[in-house]
């Protein structure tokens, strides 16, 4: 039997890590900036955790603020917003593990993007907030290798 067809392009979009501190809040962001209204994009964590500063330097670097975001868990998510989301796509092993679980029962697709922690870089102030950096500019560019180039995002 072959696997399902991957939905190329989803009305909504869930991005997941551990904490909803770094890695899913970027790519939200990053996700955001790209398509704008267009598309629906939330982030997630197993755990909920404080946003990090160097996460938000890195978005700011590309003229981009996600300093409002509040961490949540996927818990919240179900009850503010019901899981409406045609892809989830997790950046940790705790976050993908969590969204099979949640979409056992529903037509979701989940995404597994193992993508480096970068609180776990030691160092001066640059060099931790390089490897934020390359966490930001690996998700943009799986973002858009993944759902495409510039469908009327807010540029």
């Amino acid at each position: 039997m072959a696997a399902p067809a991957r939905i190329e392009r989803p009305q909504a979009v869930l991005f997941a890590c551990g904490l909803n501190s770094v890695r899913s809040p970027m790519a939200a962001g990053l996700f955001r900036q790209l398509f704008g209204q267009n598309i629906y994009v939330g982030s997630a964590g197993v755990k909920k955790g404080e946003l990090d500063p160097f996460a938000v330097a890195a978005m700011e670097e590309i003229g981009l603020d996600i300093s409002k975001h509040r961490p949540q868990t996927f818990e919240e998510i179900e009850e503010w917003e019901g899981f409406n989301f045609d892809v989830i796509v997790t950046l940790s092993p705790e976050a993908h593990h969590r969204a099979l679980e949640v979409t056992r029962t529903i037509a979701t697709d989940v995404e597994y993007w193992p993508t480096p922690d970068p609180t776990n870089t030691e160092g001066s102030r640059e060099q931790r907030l390089d490897a934020y950096r390359a966490v930001r500019d690996m998700l943009m560019q799986r973002i858009r290798t993944r759902f495409g180039g510039h469908p009327g995002g807010n540029e």
